[in-house]
């Protein structure tokens, strides 16, 4: 009989952390959730996982170092980041830190499950023009790679902007898509 592929999910919306794990559960697999940064390295000893479901944004903590800490725990461990706030700031950021890959939500189980499966890159991949870039997704790129640089700090990443914090924060809230 095999061991049961072991999985940690990292989200802080719990109800969401409780279906995805339901569902993959149904698959075959052992499931573990935290919400956030606190406790992960006891949460890892104890559980060893081989597969993490992380969510980029968790409350006022970023997942980034949650990916960072779970690759230095374990280099083989499949890491998919999950994220409603996606930028290409951020993709780059959660691979080079040990994420296996990155999905923006709404991704079901089959997604994530691909997305495991998906370790290696693909050289033959169709290089398509990318269309031509709006002033709001390079607004919204500028923004999030600032919040990435001041690890998810609200205040800070608005002085930096040049902009009020609470308008930072309405611009993020309109943002929010999961």
């Amino acid at each position: 009989m095999s061991t049961p592929r072991r999985l940690l999910i990292i989200e802080d919306d719990a109800s969401f952390a409780r279906t995805l794990g339901r569902s993959f559960e149904r698959r075959g697999y052992a499931v573990t959730t935290l919400s956030g940064p606190d406790g992960l390295e006891a949460r890892v000893a104890a559980f060893r996982p081989d597969h993490a479901v992380v969510d980029l944004r968790l409350g006022g903590a970023s997942g980034l170092t949650c990916v960072a800490a779970l690759h230095g725990l374990d280099a083989a461990m499949k890491i998919v980041v999950l994220t409603g706030f996606a930028s290409i700031a951020t993709a780059v950021e959660a691979i080079k830190l040990g994420a296996t890959n990155y999905l923006t939500k709404p991704a079901n189980t089959d997604d994530i499950e691909a997305a495991f499966a998906r370790v290696d890159g693909d050289a033959g991949a169709t290089i398509v023009p990318a269309p031509p870039t709006s002033i709001k997704t390079l607004e919204w790129e500028h923004i999030h790679q600032t919040l990435a640089d001041v690890d998810f700090n609200i205040s800070e990443a608005a002085r930096r902007l040049g902009m009020h914090r609470r308008t930072l924060a309405r611009k993020l809230d309109k943002r929010h898509m999961g």
